[in-house]
């Protein structure tokens, strides 16, 4: 059997938005029998149908659409995973933990769905994006700290790969990335600048609720109402829409006055 007759074989249903909009990216969407309900935010799989996440997602409904791969993302239900693993399939976990990561999944998913040369392109596509970012960004005249935010009860910021963003942008994440903090916590980094991108709400963060926080009304962000919001997509899916995340943290920290840097 070729190669190409093998691809041809797979169905894949996707529960990570991330691996939906890298499949899409490299040609591939014709092997996608199912996605969830928020790869739609992703890529244009419309049409296709949804099934729940890897969290919320009925095993029945996933294996109705009879795949040969289901791709989800960690963490994921333990009980769903195990319930798919009965049947003759293969499930595959996604985890990365940085932009580096990113890429070895692009180029992981370009090997499986013999898409290898336009997953190449797709990873140096996105590197070329994100230097030309780096080159913009020396018109920052320093570094801003930035908070950026992926859940506000609790409190968790921004996935380690945002961290490497705000970088590129031009800036210095305030805090750990990737972990729950708490008022305070953000308080003692004192952030001039705070991105709110709520995780599964689009871009309906409210920056109300940060200017409310009584530990945060003497930071420098809240001082200068420099809280803003980007689509959820673009900052916590860890593929393509990230090229899009980087260019706003860049626009936004570019609009940063010289004069805060007495703050």
């Amino acid at each position: 059997m070729t190669k190409r007759k093998t691809t041809d074989t797979l169905r894949i249903v996707s529960l990570a938005p991330s691996a939906t909009s890298i499949l899409c990216a490299i040609g591939a969407k014709k092997l996608l029998v199912g996605v969830t309900k928020w790869c739609k935010e992703v890529a244009p799989v419309q049409g296709l149908p949804q099934v729940g996440d890897c969290w919320s997602g009925d095993p029945a409904e996933i294996l109705a659409l009879h795949p040969t791969l289901v791709i989800g993302s960690v963490p994921y239900k333990q009980e769903t995973v195990a319930k798919l693993l009965e049947h003759p399939l293969t499930f595959l976990a996604m985890n990365p933990r940085s932009l580096a990561g990113i890429e070895s999944d692009i180029h992981l998913l370009g090997r499986i769905v013999d898409r290898a040369a336009a997953a190449n392109q797709l990873a140096a596509r996105m590197r070329r994006e994100f230097a030309a970012l780096v080159k913009s960004s020396r018109r920052v005249k320093r570094r801003p700290r930035v908070y950026c935010e992926s859940w506000p009860n609790p409190r968790i910021s921004s996935p380690p790969w945002v961290a490497e963003m705000v970088k590129i942008a031009g800036g210095e994440m305030a805090v750990a990335a990737g972990q729950r903090v708490t008022n305070a916590q953000v308080a003692e980094a004192r952030p001039e600048i705070i991105v709110l991108a709520w995780a599964a709400t689009g871009a309906k963060a409210k920056p109300d609720k940060a200017y409310a926080v009584a530990a945060w009304k003497d930071l420098p962000a809240i001082r200068d109402k420099r809280v803003y919001v980007i689509s959820d997509e673009l900052l916590n899916t860890p593929g393509p829409p990230l090229a899009e995340g980087a260019r706003q943290l860049s626009r936004i920290l570019q609009k940063l006055p010289v004069r805060q840097a007495r703050a």
